[in-house]
């Protein structure tokens, strides 16, 4: 018997050359797969990430540089315009054609990024995350060169889901329009605007909303949006906001993914400037170069004790009436360091409702009060000063030099002199967002704690006591026949 090594040969290289084909033209199967180095479970937060898309209308991946987020995102984006859906699959299922944005930070990045995930090379397209033999059309964006308008993809149902791509340059009203099931926000919009907007676009009947996903490293700090998905300015556990059972939000550090070499990361990391670390290595919003207070929590922080009565002690407060906010501090003469121990936060109640609240630490603590108070009220001419003052409490207008009070503030910290108990939730949750805008002002919101904390920095230490002995005080009223000069 003859063989036809020729043949074989030849049948091959054609049967390799349809397999490379295949692999170049139908990306989307390489990736998450059952097995290999790169296979489903060594990527779980990212399978996380789009399954929780079947009960969360809202979701953001705040990762590191580097972690797969964007190719995550084009993945995701490419099962819904298809319809075709992996099988281990729980996320969200649309079961007929749908319109979608995606879109990134300018018109540049949109291309370079978002559209070549998706399509490859605009001169090859179909070699990106979307089968090649799905797309139907493309549409060319006029007056940016290799710039792709919107594309027509092929949908398991029969029809065409439409996806166009746009940018935030572009700005918010180009983002207003009809609606749409699927948004993906490649990096952070810098205008919440935008946001909002793209929100407004996934709004239906009920069970019948779309969805919007953003895929982002926080490099704007504790920004708006960052915000809306971190409560308090940390990762929520389980990714769910109590208080935003719809929003989910994942973090993803270097740590977390196989394919980056422990020698790109040393390298990487030491040519980041120092305050975008966490942020480019761990996906942690950082306030970077904006951070009023930028001492890490871990060199602050300390487990609550009892305070000892012969420590003196005072409070700074900030009033008004959505929120009133009292800070206590107590001093070790012995280190010289002061300790945040408790604090007030408590919002639209009457003055006599504070007092009590203030009082139950100690009537006899003394107290610095935002300044303001003593300003006469618009509808009644009374003053809170003046209203705190009937209830009881020994107040003293503070010094409110902002810059100074920073400072001197900031001293304290990183001297090692200023400890905060962590019990002090508000507190710390003001602490972690405290922070300057581009133009360098303090960004005054959710500042509460921040504004006490500074009167009793900038006054509160000057009128710091300890509990009166209640025995001296008696003996000084039974004893009222003694000479006030003498003493006897």
């Amino acid at each position: 018997m003859t063989v036809n090594n020729e043949g074989i040969k030849r049948e091959l290289l054609q049967l390799l050359a349809e397999k490379q084909r295949r692999n170049r033209y139908n990306r989307i199967e390489t990736f998450f797969p059952d097995d290999g180095p790169y296979r489903r479970e060594l990527y779980p937060k990212h399978v996380e990430f789009m399954n929780n898309g079947a009960t969360h209308r809202q979701r953001a991946i705040i990762a590191a540089n580097r972690t797969g987020k964007t190719l995550m995102g084009a993945f995701e984006m490419t099962c819904h315009l298809t319809g075709n859906y992996p099988h281990w699959w729980k996320g969200r299922k649309f079961k007929t054609p749908i319109k979608a944005w995606a879109a990134s930070k300018n018109t540049q990045m949109t291309k370079e990024v978002v559209q070549e995930e998706l399509l490859g090379n605009v001169l090859d397209i179909g070699s990106g995350m979307i089968p090649k033999h799905l797309i139907v059309r493309s549409t060319k964006k006029p007056g940016v060169a290799d710039a792709v308008e919107s594309i027509h993809v092929k949908h398991v149902s029969g029809g065409q889901s439409e996806l166009v791509f746009k940018s935030y340059e572009q700005g918010r009203d180009t983002f207003q329009g009809t609606k749409k099931q699927v948004i993906w926000l490649d990096e952070e919009p810098n205008d919440p605007g935008i946001f909002s907007e793209c929100l407004t676009r996934t709004a239906g009947d009920a069970g019948n909303e779309g969805i919007i996903y953003c895929t982002f490293t926080p490099l704007y700090g504790l920004s708006e949006i960052v915000l809306d998905f971190l409560p308090e300015g940390k990762f929520p556990e389980n990714g769910i906001n109590p208080d935003a059972p719809y929003k989910y939000v994942s973090q993803v550090k270097w740590d977390e993914v196989p394919h980056i070499s422990e020698e790109w990361k040393e390298e990487a990391l030491k040519s980041y400037a120092a305050h975008e670390r966490d942020a480019r290595s761990k996906g942690i919003p950082s306030l970077g170069a904006g951070a009023i207070y930028p001492y890490p929590e871990d060199t602050i922080v300390v487990e609550p004790f009892e305070i000892p009565e012969w420590w003196p002690k005072a409070y700074g407060m900030d009033v008004g009436w959505n929120r009133t906010a009292a800070i206590w501090g107590a001093l070790d003469k012995n280190s010289q360091t002061i300790y945040l121990y408790s604090e007030h936060y408590l919002g639209q109640e009457l003055p006599a409702v504070h007092a009590s609240a203030i009082k139950s630490r100690g009537d006899w603590i003394y107290g610095a009060i935002d300044p303001k108070s003593r300003d006469r009220s618009q509808t009644d001419g009374t003053r809170l000063l003046d209203l705190y003052e009937n209830e009881g409490l020994e107040l003293f207008p503070a010094d409110n030099a902002v810059e100074a009070g920073i400072y001197k503030a900031g001293q304290l910290f990183a001297s090692g002199q200023l400890k905060v108990f962590s019990t002090l939730n508000n507190f710390l949750s003001e602490y972690r967002i405290y922070r300057r805008d581009e133009k360098g002002k303090v960004v005054k919101k959710h500042d509460h704690l921040m504004d006490a904390f500074r009167y009793f920095i900038m006054t509160g230490l000057e009128y710091m006591q300890t509990k009166p002995d209640p025995d001296s005080r008696l003996d000084e009223i039974l004893d009222s026949s003694r000479d006030e000069v003498t003493g006897y």
